[in-house]
């Protein structure tokens, strides 16, 4: 399992300074689309799962969060004042949490820290842009395929087998990250368990073909810390 990158460490202790801590069960939503957006979010402990509800009430997940990940960041230096996204902890969670007005006032103040959080929003959208584009150029086959590569690199174990997804996941949820029914994506994903491609149990995948996936979407072999469901 590669380690993503997170956060400078001064940035991490505007956080720390702030000595909010909040503890969430699993479950619970952090904050939902459409409320006030007060604060940002840096996660200690847990997975905080990252969605929009579209307008048919398909829900279209965006990410999962993992520890050293900031959320509630895209109200930030914008003019709207809610939620853009909902955040539902998908384990037992500790953040903490900052005032928005007090962080945008920091960065303001503080220039080579607005240029590591810039840093870090380039790559969150280099990570969101390339799960567009294989959503987009490849359709439904592309987005699981994508989804499941990238899920080998934030949460995959090397063993003899194959490489393990060490994250637990119903269809529906893999459904919700391709902007799919579950259906569909059963059929794919038995297609790829007769091809031998992958093995399931119990909610765990494991990839025995990785390269198979790789060459049904082009993949242009971005940089790790890019090709990440984190």
């Amino acid at each position: 399992m590669q380690t993503p990158m997170k956060i400078s460490a001064e940035l991490k202790q505007l956080f720390e300074a702030t000595n909010n801590k909040k503890i969430l069960d699993k479950g619970t939503y952090l904050y939902q689309e459409g409320m006030v957006a007060s604060e940002l979010y840096y996660i200690l402990k847990g997975k905080v799962q990252i969605s929009k509800v579209i307008p048919d009430g398909k829900e279209l997940s965006i990410k999962i969060a993992a520890p050293g990940d900031v959320i509630g960041d895209l109200s930030l230096f914008c003019s709207s004042s809610s939620y853009m996204l909902n955040a539902k902890c998908i384990e037992n969670v500790e953040v903490l949490a900052i005032n928005k007005v007090i962080f945008e006032d920091k960065l303001s103040s503080t220039p080579h820290l607005t240029l590591e959080w810039l840093k870090y929003v380039q790559l969150q959208n280099q990570k969101n842009q390339t799960k567009f584009r294989d959503l987009i150029l490849h359709g439904k086959k592309g987005a699981l395929y994508s989804t499941l590569i990238r899920l080998s690199n934030s949460y995959g174990t090397l063993t003899p087998k194959g490489i393990v997804i060490e994250l637990s996941l119903t269809n529906q949820e893999l459904a919700n990250f391709c902007g799919t029914s579950r259906e569909v994506v059963n059929r794919m994903l038995n297609d790829l368990k007769r091809d031998k491609v992958i093995s399931f149990e119990k909610g765990i995948i494991t990839i025995h073909q990785l390269s198979h996936l790789k060459n049904e979407i082009d993949c242009e072999d971005c940089p790790i810390e890019i090709c990440r469901i984190d």
